[in-house]
């Protein structure tokens, strides 16, 4: 179905220019901070001004405005962000009890009052006073008079401003946006004995803010950044004058106590759009495969692990932001293979990072609660096995991680544990190819 709009209103707002320079910075929190320079017309004294081309998802209470060169005097005496837009549905509802002409797919045209729209349905009053109900999938074009008072055809902010003189000035405008959002995205690919990692990293940048961003100068950050709930604007609000070589990827910087990644050069980001730039080139690190077994979380399997350093010394050292981490492995024909993903969490150079692979199928582990001897009210005795087996061609070493509770004591153990924390233990137990081990220990819990 197509509407067709006369359009024989006259606007009484001059209207903003296209912008000069735009910045966009994105958070990992749908949030976006957009800086863009405009030459905008004013008239000396009091009038009003039409920002156009922003984002659906603008917050508008964030807007911030300023002439460029500091030079003169504007101020924004009150805004309004109208985000009302036009479509068939709005122009519907608008022209109710109004007349309006329509052709049916065979060419025929019907003139009336518009009673109802609903169902899929027109309901038409036509001028010889009959009621004609048309099905909207019946409908090629349907033609109103003008555009209905509020209605808009793209979100805008409405300046009221008082200006000490007329002219066109260069200026900045600021504001936050909902719809940004980036995330970072590694692809590890493990060497042939597992000993390496060839990690490179990308960042996903994803725009559903209502607005095209076009040549802009692009940043990332990266880190959690405390905000507050806020319920969506309406209406009029108060606002002040005041003041404000090419790679392939990012180039990465502390900032505040975040990290900052800048592309060094422009770049569009469309709406409706998933874009995707690299954050480093690819990086080979030393990584090590580890075996855990948590019997509170699989009680069955044993997890499969990569560790490594997030340093230098490994062939990292560079911050990462939390994201998403795809594990490949090329097989003997070269066809890559994916191990496993897992999320890791903003890491900062120096740190330890740790991805869940999946799990060992060739390992299989089993505890058992043996032995359970009350000595007091308050006081009980707990003994355990653990039983590990090795079904694969190669020695392995398995870490068990157990969760303990209240107040423990170790009383014997046929394997030396580490105290992790207050509440976990570790058993490092050496399992030979289609071999098997079995760890036993006794812990005495008390309320005290």
């Amino acid at each position: 179905m197509k509407t067709a709009l006369t359009l024989i209103c006259l606007t009484i707002f001059s209207v903003a220019a296209a912008a000069q320079d735009l910045s966009v910075t994105v958070y990992n929190s749908n949030l976006g901070v957009v800086s863009e320079t405009r030459n905008l017309n004013f008239t000396e004294g009091v009038d009003r001004l039409a920002f156009r081309d922003v984002p659906s998802e603008i917050d508008a209470n964030s807007v911030r405005f300023d002439i460029a060169d500091g030079s003169g005097n504007v101020v924004v005496l009150e805004q309004n962000y109208a985000f009302d837009l036009v479509s068939p549905d709005q122009m519907y509802n608008k022209y109710l009890d109004k007349e309006i002409e329509l052709y049916d797919e065979d060419g025929k045209l019907y003139t009336g009052t518009l009673l109802a729209f609903n169902q899929g349905a027109l309901t038409m009053r036509e001028k010889s006073g009959r009621i004609k109900i048309i099905m909207l999938s019946k409908i090629s074009e349907v033609s109103f008079p003008d555009l209905p008072e509020g209605l808009i055809t793209k979100p805008t902010l409405f300046w009221l401003y008082r200006s000490d003189a007329a002219g066109e000035r260069a200026c900045k405008v600021s504001y936050q946006t909902r719809g940004l959002n980036w995330t970072a995205e590694y692809v590890g690919i493990l060497n042939a004995d597992e000993t390496k990692l060839d990690l490179s990293g990308w960042s996903a940048i994803t725009n559903n803010s209502g607005k095209t961003y076009r040549d802009a100068s692009l940043k990332l950050v990266a880190g959690e950044i405390h905000r507050v709930s806020a319920p969506r604007p309406r209406g009029f609000q108060k606002m002040y004058a005041a003041g404000l070589p090419e790679d392939a990827g990012f180039q990465e910087k502390e900032f505040f106590e975040y990290h900052l990644y800048t592309l060094p050069r422009k770049a569009t980001v469309s709406d409706k759009e998933i874009k995707q730039i690299s954050l480093f080139e690819p990086a080979l690190s030393t990584v090590n495969k580890v075996f855990i077994y948590r019997p509170e979380k699989n009680p069955k399997q044993v997890e499969v692990a990569l560790k490594f350093k997030n340093s230098a010394a490994t062939g990292l050292g560079m911050p990462l932001p939390a994201g998403r981490a795809r594990l490949f492995k090329a097989d003997d024909d070269g066809s890559m293979i994916l191990l496993g993903e897992d999320m890791i969490d903003h890491t900062p150079r120096d740190e330890e990072v740790n991805l869940k692979v999946g799990y060992a199928f060739d390992l299989v582990a089993e505890e058992k609660l043996t032995n359970q001897t009350r000595l007091s009210q308050q006081v009980e005795e707990r003994e355990y096995e653990i039983q590990l087996r090795n079904h694969k061609s190669q020695d392995v070493v398995i870490e068990i991680e157990k969760k303990l509770y209240g107040f423990w004591e170790m009383m014997e153990s046929n394997f030396e544990y580490i105290k992790k924390d207050a509440y976990t233990i570790t058993f490092r137990v050496p399992v030979a190819k289609d071999g098997e081990a079995s760890v036993k220990y006794r812990v005495r819990f008390s309320t005290r």
